[in-house]
């Protein structure tokens, strides 16, 4: 019989994985043998996994390009009219005058 890898409590031996995984997505990336040389042979010298690199620069390059937030007062205006564009000059006729 194989001895099971893995971590050993009380001399049994148990798989942990999934339990600190719950809050990821299993996806499936397709990337040229070059890249994926260069991506293990980063890994290997950093002694982390593949995957912890890639969803280390998927978090980064979705942060610098995500979306922005917008501002608090954009949309504070709303006259919950749908005809303003329309009416615009009807709307704004006498604006400013005194």
């Amino acid at each position: 019989m194989i001895a099971p890898k893995g971590p050993s409590l009380d001399g049994r031996r148990f798989a942990i994985y999934g339990s600190h995984m719950s809050d990821l997505t299993k996806t499936t990336l397709y990337l040229p043998e070059a890249d994926y040389a260069r991506l293990k042979a980063m890994a290997r010298r950093e002694g982390r996994a593949t995957a912890e690199l890639v969803r280390e620069a998927v978090a980064e390059y979705a942060s610098r390009r995500g979306a922005r937030r917008l501002p608090r007062s954009l949309g504070a205006g709303r006259s919950g009219r749908g005809d303003v564009a329309e009416k615009a000059d009807l709307l704004l006729k006498g604006l400013g005058r005194r």
